[in-house]
């Protein structure tokens, strides 16, 4: 179902490309197709993995600002490798207001090259590069955040929507 028509990046995206488009199976039930929300301001935000730490310190801030992104007819997509069933219970279990994404093949985070190499206690391995996209109207990348620090990225997020 996370299959699209789509090619490997050829290069880094920068503010001002247009956003690769995908489609993926969400938390609403339905298949999100990103290229459908034309005219709306878009927050696609990748996560590591659903009810870890900062995980949910970033979940919680996007939920807990809804009105503010809602006022601004912006629509925040969370996306993940994880099932819709973990996203499910992490939606339950912190009244989640908003869609999470499920990219189990990893083709939204190729295309948005946010599946990396990471390092912890000298171990590589391969993980989420924890990265928020900001797509414009006419489906244009905004601003891009790399490397995010959950703690207070909304504000950034909201700022760079109103900027």
């Amino acid at each position: 179902m996370s299959r699209a028509n789509v090619s490997p990046v050829a290069r880094a995206l920068r503010e001002g490309d247009n956003a690769p488009d995908f489609a993926l199976p969400s938390s609403t039930g339905e298949s999100v197709k990103l290229s459908s929300l034309r005219g709306k301001q878009v927050v696609l935000y990748f996560y590591p993995r659903d009810d870890t730490p900062g995980c949910t310190v970033e979940a919680c801030s996007f939920r807990d600002n809804m009105p503010k992104f809602d006022r601004i007819d912006a629509v925040v997509l969370g996306v993940s490798k994880d099932s819709l069933d973990s996203h499910a219970r992490f939606i339950n279990k912190y009244s989640l207001n908003f869609t999470l994404l499920s990219d189990r093949d990893g083709v939204a985070h190729k295309l948005y090259d946010t599946w990396k190499q990471k390092v912890l206690y000298g171990k590589k391995y391969m993980g989420t590069e924890r990265s928020t996209f900001i797509i414009d109207a006419d489906g244009k990348i905004k601003k891009i955040f790399r490397k995010v620090n959950p703690q207070g990225h909304e504000a950034d997020v909201l700022a760079a929507l109103n900027a």
